[in-house]
């Protein structure tokens, strides 16, 4: 996997973090020429994702530590699986071990969630995106999850996308201008505008927009929706969503589904990574 070079620093920031002007205890108890290996092991069933990332803080600490790795990305994981060998200085193993574990443990846990919620959803029309609702300095590796679970990225940044929403018709006045702005500044990208109601719908549609998101807007709204849109423009789903009725969303007809929980109330998976003789 080819990391880009803002996702190396992120990672060496990281390990910096932790580490700061050296790890005390090891320097204390471990003689600098010992090696060992260590392997990560599951203490619980997930999606595993994120393993390129765990591998890259080793390759920052040091670049003669092996990382053998057992499952492939999206695998499923179950309880006592061994994911990873890692082998080399005693001290760079376990400089490594808490960085490479946080990955590990929030990417998978991403992953992991949004599988759940791919696999509400099928048989449906509906695909799960994920939105910018990630933790600072982590959307690349967040989203990168997102798509390891079988979900879709919506836009990366406010740099790679068009999404008018209710601060910004407030300012211009109304969706008709919003989406004459859009258009006369920035005719390649397609134009999404959110909207609260079925009278705000009809104007977005009316103004030209490609896409229109339903905020907050209950399972029978979305269903007339989806009628009087009648395939002119996306229709994505946002708000309020959550396991317990996602299919009930995904059954009106919606195109899309956006989930901020994906990314920012993720449990972590349950790895631990074990020094062995």
């Amino acid at each position: 996997m080819d990391i880009p070079s803002s996702v190396v620093e992120t990672i060496r920031n990281a390990i910096e973090e932790d580490i700061g002007h050296g790890d005390i205890t090891s320097s204390l108890l471990v003689p600098e020429d010992n090696e060992a290996r260590a392997l990560y092991i599951a203490k619980g069933n997930f999606i595993l994702a994120g393993m390129p990332f765990a591998e890259e803080v080793f390759r920052i600490l040091d670049r003669t530590i092996s990382f053998s790795i057992f499952f492939h990305e999206g695998a499923k994981i179950s309880k006592g699986d061994v994911l990873a060998e890692v082998a080399g200085k005693t001290r760079a193993l376990l400089a490594g071990e808490r960085v490479s574990l946080n990955i590990l443990q929030r990417l998978s846990g991403i992953a992991t969630l949004t599988a759940q919620y791919v696999d509400a959803v099928r048989g449906t029309k509906a695909r799960i995106v994920d939105t910018r609702k990630t933790s600072p300095g982590l959307r690349f590796m967040e989203k990168y999850a997102v798509r390891t679970g079988g979900g879709s990225n919506h836009r990366y940044g406010l740099f790679d996308g068009i999404l008018i929403k209710d601060n910004h018709i407030e300012e211009v006045g109304s969706i008709v201008e919003a989406v004459r702005l859009a258009e006369a500044g920035h005719h390649l990208a397609r134009i999404e505008v959110e909207v609260e109601n079925l009278k705000e719908l009809q104007e977005a549609i009316d103004a030209g927009a490609d896409i229109v998101m339903l905020d907050n807007m209950t399972a029978p709204a979305m269903a007339e929706a989806v009628r009087i849109a009648s395939g002119r423009v996306t229709l994505e789903a946002s708000g309020n969503v959550g396991l317990q009725n996602i299919r009930e969303i995904a059954e009106t007809g919606v195109d899309l589904i956006s989930v901020g929980a994906l990314t920012h109330s993720v449990t972590a998976a349950d790895i631990s990574m074990k020094i062995v003789k």
